[in-house]
C-alpha cells in the first residue's frame, strides 16, 4: 500500500525529532510504498540536509514552518489575489475560528463550537484560490480577533489582550495554518496515498485532517512525546494572552485531530492520558512503544562482567528535569553508607545557556559536598563524582556508558518516555529511578522506584542494591528480558504492520482507478495484488454486471490457500 508519512521538524532530515524511529520504520516495511510530506522548523535544519532515503520512499515533498514572510503554497502553485467576495468569505470563516479559540470553554474539548467550521471553511478557501496569502496577517484578521477577545463570553485571559498581543498571535496562527495553504491535498500528492501516517500531533497532523477532508484519506496519528504538553512548556515565555489563545488554538487542534483520526497509537499509557484528557476516544488509543535498536547493547547484556560493583552510572541529557541536584545530595548520603561508592554523570555536550549555566552549577556542588579525597598522605586527591561526556576516552559508546557500573540511575521530575531506561535494561542493568512519566510502565517491576524529589529515598534504594550482587544480577536479568520483548524495532515494526493492514481492512480504496464518478470500491486492490507473481490485469473501475453471476472460481495463491484450509476443516468436522 502507499502511506504518506506526514512529519514535522524531523525525518528525513539528518536533525530533528522522530528522525530515527521513522527511518526504522520505512527501511522496515519495504513491501510498502512511501511519500513523505515533511515541515521544517529551521533554516539550519533544510541547509543540512536529508538522510539517504531506501528505495521505497518514491518522492519527498518539504515547506518551511520558520521563515517569517514565506508563504509556502507548493512548487509550481502560484497564489492568485483575493477579491471582495474572497474577502467576506475569509473574514466569517476567521471569525468562526477566532470566536472559538477565545470562548471560556476553549480549554475543554468537549464544548461544542465553530473551531472545525472555521479550519475547514479556511482550507477550502485556500484550496480553491491557491492559498491564503497574506490574509491571516492582515488588519482584518486582527480585527476580528480584537474583537473576538473582547466579545460577551470570552475567556478572562484573553480579555486583556492589546494590540501587540493581537499581532503577536496573529503571526504565531500565521506560521501554524500555513500547511493549509499547501498544494498536498491533490491526486497526484496525499489524496494517492491509501493511509496518511502523521507521526506527531500539532502541525504534523494538519496535512492528514485536509487529506482526510477532500480526499477522504483515512488518518493514523502516532505521538511519542506529550505534543500538547510540549507546546504549552514552549509557550511560557510569551505574554499571558498571547499564551491563553496559544493554547486554545492548540488544545482545539488536538481535540479535532483525535476526533478525525482513525486510530492514534500513543507510546506509553503517560501520554494516553493527556490524549483522553484532550478529548480522545478510548476505543480509537492503542499504545505502540517506540522501537529501539538492542543490537548495540548485546555484548554488555549478555556479557558475564556486571560492571564496577560500588559505581552509580547517569546517562542523559544535562537540564534541571533531570534534578541532578537531588542526585548529588542522594549521593552524598550513599557515601556515607557505602565509603567506597562512586557516581559517574556521563552526558552529551552542554547545548544552551540553561543546560552550560545548570551544568556549572553542578560541578560546583559536587565540589562542595564532596571534596577531593585521597588514600593516604602522598596520595593524589581524587572526587568520586565525575562529570564525562559521552564519546570521550573513559565513555566512547552508550555501551561503554552503562557497562561502567552495576546500577544505572534516574532523577528525573519531568521525564516521557525514559530512554535511558531502555536503554540500560537492554544491557542487563538493575535501575534505580524516579517515579515520574512513563517509568513504572516501562520498568514493570524489574527496578526500584522511588518518588521524586527525594534524595532520601533514592540514596537507601542505590545502598540496597549496592549491598546485594545476587539481587542486582536477578533484576538486570528481568530487565533485559523485559526490554527485549517490548522495546525493540521488531516488535514496533510488527504492530504498525498490522495497524495499517487493519486500516486498510476497514477503509475503501481511494486510489484515481477506482473512478471519480463511482464511490470508493472495498477490496477494489485485493491481498493477492501485494503477492509476487503475475496476475491478470482486473479494473477496479469495472462496472458490474446487473444480469445472474456465474459462478466463477478464485485461482490466486491466497485463494487456493484458503481453500486448502477449508477443505482441512471440512475433512476434520467429517471425521
Amino acid at each position: 500500500m502507499r502511506i504518506g508519512l506526514l512529519t514535522d521538524g524531523g525525518y528525513p532530515y539528518t536533525t530533528g525529532e522522530s528522525r530515527l524511529w521513522c527511518d526504522r520504520l520505512v527501511r522496515g516495511l519495504a513491501r510498502h510504498e512511501f511519500d513523505i510530506f515533511a515541515l521544517s522548523r529551521s533554516r539550519e535544519q533544510e541547509e543540512r540536509g536529508l538522510v539517504a532515503l531506501p528505495p521505497q520512499v518514491r518522492r519527498v515533498r518539504t515547506a518551511p514552518l520558520w521563515a517569517a514572510d514565506r508563504h509556502p503554497t507548493g512548487r509550481g502553485r502560484a497564489e492568485r489575489g483575493y477579491g471582495r467576495r474572497e474577502r467576506r468569505e475569509f473574514a466569517a470563516h476567521f471569525e468562526h475560528l477566532a470566536t472559538a479559540l477565545c470562548a471560556e470553554g476553549a480549554d475543554d474539548p468537549g464544548e461544542p463550537d465553530g473551531f472545525a467550521e472555521g479550519l475547514y471553511g479556511l482550507a477550502g478557501l485556500a484550496r480553491e484560490h491557491a492559498g491564503l496569502g497574506g490574509e491571516l496577517r492582515s488588519e482584518t484578521a486582527v480585527r476580528i480577533l480584537e474583537a473576538a477577545c473582547r466579545a460577551p463570553g470570552a475567556n478572562r485571559a484573553v480579555r486583556a489582550a492589546r494590540v501587540p498581543d493581537h499581532l503577536a498571535f496573529a503571526g504565531l496562527l500565521e506560521r501554524a495554518l500555513r500547511p493549509l495553504s499547501l498544494d498536498w491535498y491533490g491526486d497526484d500528492a496525499l489524496g494517492a496515498a491509501d493511509l496518511s501516517h502523521a507521526t506527531s500531533g500539532g502541525s504534523a497532523a494538519l496535512p492528514g485532517l485536509l487529506a482526510k477532508r477532500f480526499c477522504g484519506v483515512p488518518l493514523l496519528v502516532t505521538e511519542y512525546g506529550v505534543q500538547l504538553r510540549a507546546q504549552y512548556l514552549a509557550n511560557g515565555q510569551l505574554a499571558a494572552p498571547v499564551r491563553a489563545l496559544q493554547a486554545g488554538f492548540q488544545r482545539r487542534l488536538a481535540a479535532e485531530v483525535y476526533a478525525k483520526a482513525a486510530l492514534v497509537t500513543p507510546g506509553n499509557t503517560h501520554g494516553r492520558r493527556w490524549q483522553e484528557r484532550c478529548g480522545a476516544d478510548r476505543a480509537k488509543l492503542r499504545t505502540v512503544y517506540p522501537g529501539m535498536s538492542a543490537d548495540r547493547f548485546h555484548a554488555v547484556g549478555e556479557g558475564a562482567y556486571g560492571g564496577d560493583p560500588h559505581t552509580l552510572v547517569w546517562v542523559g541529557r544535562i537540564e534541571p528535569a533531570k534534578d541532578l541536584v537531588a542526585l548529588l545530595h542522594a549521593f552524598a548520603e550513599v557515601r556515607r553508607a557505602e565509603p567506597e561508592a562512586r557516581l559517574r554523570l556521563i552526558s552529551a555536550p552542554a547545548e544552551g545557556a540553561e543546560a552550560v549555566g545548570y551544568l556549572a552549577h553542578c560541578r560546583a556542588l559536587a565540589a562542595q559536598l564532596f571534596p577531593d579525597e585521597a588514600a593516604g598522605a602522598h596520595a593524589v586527591g581524587d572526587n568520586p563524582v565525575s562529570f564525562e561526556e559521552l564519546g570521550g576516552p573513559e565513555a566512547p559508546d552508550l555501551a561503554a556508558a552503562y557497562a561502567a557500573g552495576s546500577v544505572v540511575v534516574l532523577s528525573s521530575v519531568v521525564e516521557g518516555f525514559p530512554l535511558s531506561l531502555v536503554e540500560a535494561m537492554f544491557c542487563g542493568r538493575a535501575t534505580v529511578s524516579t517515579d515520574t512519566g512513563a517509568v513504572v510502565e516501562v520498568i514493570g517491576g524489574t527496578g526500584l522506584v522511588v518518588p521524586p524529589r527525594n534524595p532520601r529515598a533514592l540514596a537507601d534504594a542505590c545502598v540496597a542494591l549496592l549491598r546485594d550482587p545476587e539481587r542486582r544480577s536477578r533484576l538486570g536479568a528481568a530487565a533485559r528480558a523485559r526490554a527485549l520483548e517490548l522495546f525493540t524495532v521488531e516488535q514496533n515494526i510488527a504492530a504498525f504492520r498490522g495497524i495499517y493492514l487493519e486500516l486498510m481492512s476497514h477503509n475503501p480504496v481511494h486510489r484515481e482507478s477506482a473512478g471519480r464518478a463511482a464511490a470508493p470500491q472495498p477490496f477494489a486492490h485485493p491481498a493477492e495484488a501485494h503477492v509476487p507473481g503475475r496476475w491478470a490485469a482486473t479494473s477496479a473501475t469495472r462496472v458490474p454486471n446487473t444480469a445472474e453471476p456465474k459462478p466463477s472460481r478464485a485461482t490466486g495463491p491466497l485463494a487456493v490457500l484458503m481453500r486448502e484450509r477449508l477443505d482441512i476443516a471440512e475433512e476434520g468436522a467429517g471425521a
